[in-house]
């Protein structure tokens, strides 16, 4: 397994790189984040450690550049900070995932593995999911609304993506949370409720019919009807 890492703390750097290579994955380290893009090549890496202040482009922006040519290699974000804000920019800027520093190296390998064990597990892809006037293009990562496309971060497709799979049914924050991060953190939940107010500025602001809907005291679905 080939991990690439940007991470401008030399010591730091080196003792990721040194405890990765016990569990027999080889750790290809980046100091700065302009260097790092312009060497990227897309799927060279089983999976991306992302540190967010590094010199040159910090870890939002390769992120970001990343995904522009990668859209399946799983990436964490490292950062020192815990705002929401954070967080957010993170995971739209298509990061799968967010660790706080300091953090325990044992942390750091099982979100590793989770991410490697979604990225296995093959998907059967249902390439379009149509609720009303609303078309969900699984495959090409497209959504498109009364024939406009709208554009959508790649989480606000994921959870788009939760609630059509589900076909009407109501789905718990706890639920939506462990399907959008594969595993459950207080956090997360919180955070949906940020996520369905994105969606539905995007989706159902210029519409009559809305289409996510909430049940309340249960959680969120996606239906034409109330």
């Amino acid at each position: 397994m080939k991990i690439l890492l940007l991470e401008d703390d030399f010591t730091l750097s080196k003792e990721i790189s040194t405890f990765f290579s016990t569990k027999e994955f080889e750790c290809t380290p980046y100091y700065d984040g302009t260097f790092l893009l312009k060497k990227y090549f897309p799927y060279d890496y089983d999976i991306i450690i992302l540190d967010i202040n590094v010199p040159g482009i910090n870890g939002i922006e390769v992120c970001k550049g990343i995904r522009e040519i990668d859209k399946k290699t799983p990436i964490i974000m490292l950062t020192a900070f815990s705002e929401i804000e954070d967080k957010l920019s993170s995971f739209d800027s298509g990061a799968d995932d967010y660790l706080v520093k300091p953090f325990h190296f044992d942390e750091l390998y099982a979100r590793v593995q989770s991410l490697l064990r979604r990225k296995e597990v093959p998907q059967q892809i249902e390439n379009k999911i149509a609720v009303k006037d609303l078309e969900i293009f699984e495959e090409e990562m497209k959504v498109y609304r009364s024939g406009e496309e709208i554009k959508l971060t790649p989480k606000e497709f994921k959870l788009i993506l939760i609630l059509a799979h589900a076909k009407g049914k109501v789905l718990s924050k706890q639920f939506i949370a462990e399907k959008l991060w594969d595993y459950h953190i207080e956090t997360n939940q919180n955070t949906i409720e940020v996520y369905i107010n994105f969606l539905r500025k995007k989706i159902d602001k210029d519409h009559e019919t809305k289409l996510i809907r909430t049940k309340v005291g249960y959680g969120y679905y996606l239906s034409d009807q109330e």
